[in-house]
């Protein structure tokens, strides 16, 4: 499957509704206790993408970017406009919000996470798909020059140091992001008179592995 770089029409997106899935298998026991176990690392998010129509315009927006991307075919970019940043999506970007590593002199390539805490546990969520120009890298404290100490790839995600950073020292980054997706159907259904009436097409969207 081949993913395009291209981020679906923000003002579409904008509305929308969706979140995080997980998936948990669960064996009650004979005692009635449970186990709980999950073949998932990492959670994988579902968007409808109906719910950002307000105009026929935009179910012409919807149309031609749905034929663009040849139905499931071909995967593209979502705006989560609940989880876009690397901080609080109230907060300005900055180079440490985010930590992605640590130095060891010898490693000089970092992949871009997001970490969720709640209490004492956490998750980390890989982030592969860096909204351009807009990465904060900092080590040791120290902002960087990105394209002078740091390159950044927006398709996967990854940050490569021109020279590894120092024994001990914090990699931070911030950045915005967004969402590996494809549409989870081949099909689009709607009618002038039934968008008229506030009656919106279901157009589902899935995050993809990539």
């Amino acid at each position: 499957m081949a993913f395009h770089e291209i981020r679906f029409p923000a003002s579409l997106s904008f509305g929308s509704m969706g979140g995080p899935e997980r998936r948990t298998e669960i064996v009650t026991l004979a005692n009635g206790y449970e186990e709980r176990n999950s073949p998932w690392a990492h959670s994988r998010r579902r968007y409808d993408a109906g719910m950002g129509l307000r105009s026929l315009d935009d179910v012409g927006l919807l149309i031609a970017f749905f034929e663009a991307r040849q139905g499931q075919l071909n995967g593209f970019r979502w705006k989560d406009w609940a989880d876009f940043k690397s901080g609080p999506s109230s907060d300005a970007v900055s180079a440490t919000d985010q930590l992605i590593g640590e130095g060891d002199e010898a490693q000089d390539v970092f992949q871009l996470v997001k970490r969720y805490v709640s209490g004492q546990q956490s998750y980390s969520r890989p982030i592969a798909k860096p909204v351009e120009g807009s990465v904060r890298v900092a080590v040791g404290g120290d902002v960087k020059q990105d394209g002078i100490d740091y390159t950044v790839d927006i398709s996967t995600g990854l940050v490569t140091f021109a020279h590894p950073p120092d024994v001990g020292a914090e990699v931070r980054a911030g950045f915005e992001f967004d969402v590996p997706v494809r549409f989870d159907t081949d099909r689009i259904q709607t009618s002038v008179a039934s968008f008229k009436a506030g009656d919106v097409p279901s157009v589902p969207v899935l995050e993809i592995r990539v």
